[in-house]
C-alpha cells in the first residue's frame, strides 16, 4: 500500500486525538475519512506528514516512515491543509512559483501536472491570492500541492465553506489525479461526499469505526429504517425513543429516521403515531454514521 497506517494513537494532554487508528490507501485510490469536527482527521493527516510524532503506532508514505524518514515524506508527499495556508498578498503565479522554488523545480518544468487545473485560473494569474473567490482558492491551493510532482497527496477537508458547484468540481479533479496512479487521502466532514471516494473510513472521537467502500458499508445495515413526520416531530421523536421496538431515532432534514427492530413495518409504526407519515426507506453513509456513533463503536 502507498500509504500504511498501522495502530496511530495521539494524545493532547488528556485528550484522546487518535486511538489505535489503522487504514491504508492504494495506488490510484480515492480514500475517505469521513467525519465530524474534532474526530481527529486534522492529527492523523499532520502526522503522515510529518507535522508531529504519534504516540505510538507506525506510518509509511509509499515506503517511507514518517518518523524516521520524514525528509523523504515530506518531498513525496503533496498537502494541502484545511485552512488556507497560502500567501494573500502574493498572486497566483507568484504563489506557484514560490511552492515550486521549495522543491527545487519550476513551474514550468511540471506544468503539465497542474494544467487541467489552472487553465481555470489563468484568466486569475496576476491577481492576490486573497481576493479569489472560495472556489479559486481551492484551486490554488491544489496546484500548490501538485507542482513538484509528488507520490501521495493528502488533502484536509478541501471542500469545506465552498459552493456546491466548486465542490463538484474539486471532486471531478480527484478524479483525473488518481487515473495517473496517485493515491490520495482525503477528509471531509460532508457524508455525501463519501460516493465520490473508493473507500472510507468512518471515524469519530478519535477511532475508526467502520471501513470499506461506501456501497458495502451500507449494506452492512441489517436493521429497518422509517422516514416519520409528524405534527410536532420533537414530541413525535421523544414518543419514538420510548417504544421498546425502536432501536434509533434521530431528526433527519424535515423527518425523522427511525431504525426498528426486525418485524416492524410502516403500518405497525403509523399505529402507535396516531398517523403520522412513515415511510420505509434505504439507509445512506449517513444513517449508517449515525447509527455506529449511537451504538458507541
Amino acid at each position: 500500500m502507498e500509504i500504511d497506517v498501522k495502530h496511530i494513537s495521539k494524545r493532547f494532554g488528556a485528550i484522546k486525538a487518535l486511538d489505535d487508528v489503522s487504514l491504508d490507501v492504494a495506488a490510484g485510490e480515492v480514500f475517505g475519512l469521513l467525519g465530524p469536527d474534532g474526530a481527529g482527521k486534522t492529527t492523523l493527516f499532520r502526522i503522515l506528514t510529518t507535522l508531529i510524532l504519534p504516540d505510538a503506532g507506525s506510518a509509511s508514505v509509499c515506503g517511507a516512515d514518517v518518523v524516521s524518514q520524514w525528509s523523504r515524506v515530506r518531498a513525496m508527499s503533496g498537502y494541502m491543509p484545511g485552512r488556507f495556508s497560502l500567501y494573500p498578498d502574493l498572486s497566483v503565479e507568484e504563489n506557484l512559483n514560490f511552492f515550486a522554488s521549495l522543491f527545487g523545480t519550476t513551474v514550468k518544468d511540471n506544468f503539465d501536472v497542474i494544467a487541467p487545473i489552472y487553465n481555470q485560473l489563468a484568466p486569475f494569474r496576476k491577481r492576490r491570492a486573497g481576493k479569489l473567490s472560495g472556489g479559486m482558492k481551492q484551486k490554488l491551493a491544489l496546484c500548490c500541492a501538485l507542482i513538484h510532482k509528488p507520490a501521495a497527496l493528502f488533502l484536509d477537508e478541501p471542500t469545506t465553506g465552498v459552493d456546491a458547484v466548486s465542490r463538484g468540481e474539486f471532486w471531478d479533479i480527484l478524479s483525473e489525479i488518481k487515473s495517473s496512479g496517485m493515491p490520495v487521502l482525503v477528509s471531509t466532514p460532508y457524508m455525501d461526499e463519501a460516493s465520490r471516494c473508493d473507500r472510507v473510513a468512518l471515524i469519530d472521537k478519535g477511532h475508526i469505526l467502520t471501513t470499506g467502500t461506501p456501497a458495502d458499508i451500507v449494506s452492512r445495515n441489517s436493521m429497518p429504517l422509517f422516514a416519520v413526520k409528524g405534527n410536532d416531530n420533537y414530541s413525535t421523536l421523544l414518543r419514538l425513543r420510548a417504544m421498546p421496538e425502536v432501536a434509533e431515532a434521530y431528526l433527519f432534514g424535515q423527518d425523522i429516521h427511525v431504525y426498528t427492530q426486525p418485524g416492524v413495518n410502516a403500518d405497525n409504526l403509523r399505529k402507535s403515531l396516531d398517523g403520522a407519515e412513515v415511510t420505509e426507506v434505504s439507509p445512506g453513509i449517513e444513517d449508517v454514521f449515525i447509527k455506529l456513533m449511537g451504538n458507541g463503536q
